[in-house]
C-alpha cells in the first residue's frame, strides 16, 4: 500500500471524532437556544476535563494507528505469500507437464523393448528348432534329404540354393532382432532416468507449492487476529471519542449561553490528499460500452473464481487445482465482459495491461481496469486485473476459493490503470 492508504484508518479516525465534534457542537448551539438553558446556564468543563479526555482519545488512535500499520504489513505478507502460492502453482503444473510427457515415452521404450525381446526369442526358437532337427537326423545340415531326393542335377542345384538362402535368411533374422532388442534396451533405460528426474522436479515442485500455501494460510491468520484487535480498539476509541464529544457539547453551550462567540475548529491536520499518479494516455473511450462490459461482469457475482477459467465465451473450467470448478478468473472475466461491449482485449492481465491505453489514478472512470504487481515498477509482475466501477469500489474474480465479488478497491501493489477502447 502507498503511504495514503497505510494511514487511512488514522485518518478516518481523525475525521470521525471532528464530524462527531462537530455535530455535538451543532446540538448544543440549538440546545442553548431553549428556554431551560436560558433560565439555567450549563456547567462548562474545564480545559483540563476536555485536554484528559482529548488525551485519552488520541492514545487510543495512537494504538489504531500503531495496529493499522501491523496490519498493513499482515495484509502486504498475505498478498505476497498469495502470488508466492501462485507462482508456486505454475510451476507445479509445468513439472507435472514434464512428467506426464516423460512416463509417455518411457510407456512406449519399454512397449518397444518388450516387442524386440519377443522377436528373438521367436528367431531363437526357430534357431534351436534347426540345431535338434539336424542332431536327430544324424545331420548338421537338416536339408540333406531334400538334395538326395532331387531327381536330377539341376533341381538339385535349386534345392541347394534354397536351403542356402533359408540359412543365411534366418541368421540375418537372428542379427537384426538382437541388435534392435539393445536399441530398445538403451531407449527404456534412457527414459526410465528421463522419468526418474522429472519425478524428482516434480516432487520438489509439490513440496514447493505446499510449503507457499501453508504460508500463505499463516498469513491470513495473523492479518485475522490484527484485524480482531483493531475492531476491539475501534469500539475504545468511539467510547472515548464520546466522552470527548460531549465535554466539547458542554463547552459549547456554556458559551453560547454566556454569548460567547468562537472560532469554528479547524480541520484534522496532516489529511493530504491522495497522489494523482501520472498523466493520462487514454481518452475519453466509450462510456456506453464500459457500462455493457460492467453489466456483462456484474451477472455473474457470486460465480467461483476458476483459475485459468473463461474468457470471451463466457465462464469455463479451470486448471490445476480448480479443474472441477466452473467460472471466470481474473482476467478471464474482464477479457469477457469487454467481448460483449464488442471490443477484443488479450487474455493475460499483464498482456492487457500492455495492450491498453493508460489511465491516472485521478482520471478513472467506471469500466477502467486496475492492474496489481509484486513489484509496481516492473509491469513483467503484474498478476491482477479488475474493474474500476467508481466510488473506490472495484468488481473482480479475486482467487481460488473464492467468489466474483464487488469490493473496496485496494492501493497496495496498485501499478496503473488502462481504459479499453473500440
Amino acid at each position: 500500500m502507498d503511504s495514503g492508504t497505510r494511514n487511512s484508518s488514522v485518518r478516518s479516525a481523525r475525521r470521525l471524532a471532528a464530524r462527531a465534534s462537530g455535530l455535538a457542537v451543532v446540538a448544543a448551539l440549538a440546545v442553548g437556544l431553549t428556554p431551560s438553558v436560558a433560565a439555567a446556564a450549563p456547567r462548562r468543563p474545564s480545559d483540563t476535563q476536555i485536554a484528559n479526555a482529548q488525551a485519552q482519545a488520541d492514545a487510543v488512535q495512537a494504538r489504531i494507528g500503531e495496529l493499522s500499520g501491523q496490519l498493513t504489513a499482515a495484509q502486504d505478507a498475505v498478498e505476497g505469500a498469495r502470488v508466492d502460492a501462485l507462482i508456486a502453482l505454475d510451476q507445479y503444473q509445468a513439472t507435472e507437464a514434464s512428467y506426464v510427457a516423460a512416463q509417455a515415452e518411457a510407456d512406449a521404450a519399454a512397449a518397444a523393448a518388450a516387442q524386440a525381446a519377443a522377436e528373438l526369442d521367436v528367431a531363437r526358437t526357430q534357431v534351436v528348432s534347426f540345431a535338434r532337427r539336424s542332431y536327430m537326423e544324424g545331420s548338421t545340415f537338416a536339408g540333406a534329404a531334400a538334395l538326395i531326393t532331387a531327381a536330377d542335377p539341376g533341381e538339385f542345384i535349386q534345392r541347394a540354393a534354397l536351403l542356402e538362402a533359408a540359412g543365411s535368411h534366418r541368421s540375418d533374422v537372428l542379427t537384426e532382432v538382437t541388435v534392435l532388442q539393445v536399441q530398445a534396451a538403451e531407449a527404456e533405460t534412457l527414459a526410465a532416468n528421463t522419468l526418474t528426474a522429472a519425478a524428482v522436479l516434480k516432487d520438489e515442485a509439490a513440496t514447493s507449492l505446499a510449503t507457499a500455501e501453508a504460508a500463505e494460510a499463516s498469513a491470513r491468520q495473523q492479518a485475522a487476529a490484527l484485524e480482531t484487535q483493531q475492531a476491539q480498539l475501534t469500539t475504545d476509541l468511539a467510547a472515548a471519542q464520546a466522552e470527548l464529544t460531549a465535554l466539547v457539547g458542554q463547552r459549547a453551550a456554556a458559551e453560547r449561553a454566556a454569548q460567547i462567540v468562537r472560532p469554528a475548529p479547524a480541520p484534522p491536520a496532516n489529511v493530504a490528499p491522495a497522489p494523482s499518479g501520472n498523466g493520462s494516455s487514454a481518452g475519453a473511450g466509450n462510456a456506453s460500452k464500459a457500462q455493457i462490459a460492467i453489466d456483462a461482469a456484474m451477472a455473474y457475482i457470486g460465480t467461483p473464481y476458476a483459475w485459468g477459467g473463461g474468457g470471451t465465451r463466457g465462464p469455463g473450467y479451470g486448471h490445476s487445482g480448480d479443474d472441477d470448478v466452473f467460472g471466470f478468473d481474473c482476467s478471464g472475466l474482464t477479457q469477457y465482459a469487454y467481448a460483449q461491449a464488442g471490443i477484443s482485449i488479450p487474455r493475460n492481465s499483464s498482456w492487457q495491461y500492455g495492450a491498453l491505453p493508460k489511465v491516472s489514478r485521478n482520471d478513472l472512470r467506471p469500466g477502467d481496469l486496475v492492474f496489481w504487481a509484486r513489484n509496481t515498477s516492473d509491469p513483467g509482475t503484474i498478476h491482477h486485473v479488475a474493474i474500476w466501477l467508481g466510488g473506490d469500489r472495484i468488481l473482480e474474480a479475486p482467487q481460488s476459493g473464492s467468489f466474483i465479488r464487488v469490493t473496496d478497491m485496494r492501493w497496495g501493489g496498485y501499478i496503473g490503470a488502462g481504459r479499453p477502447t473500440g
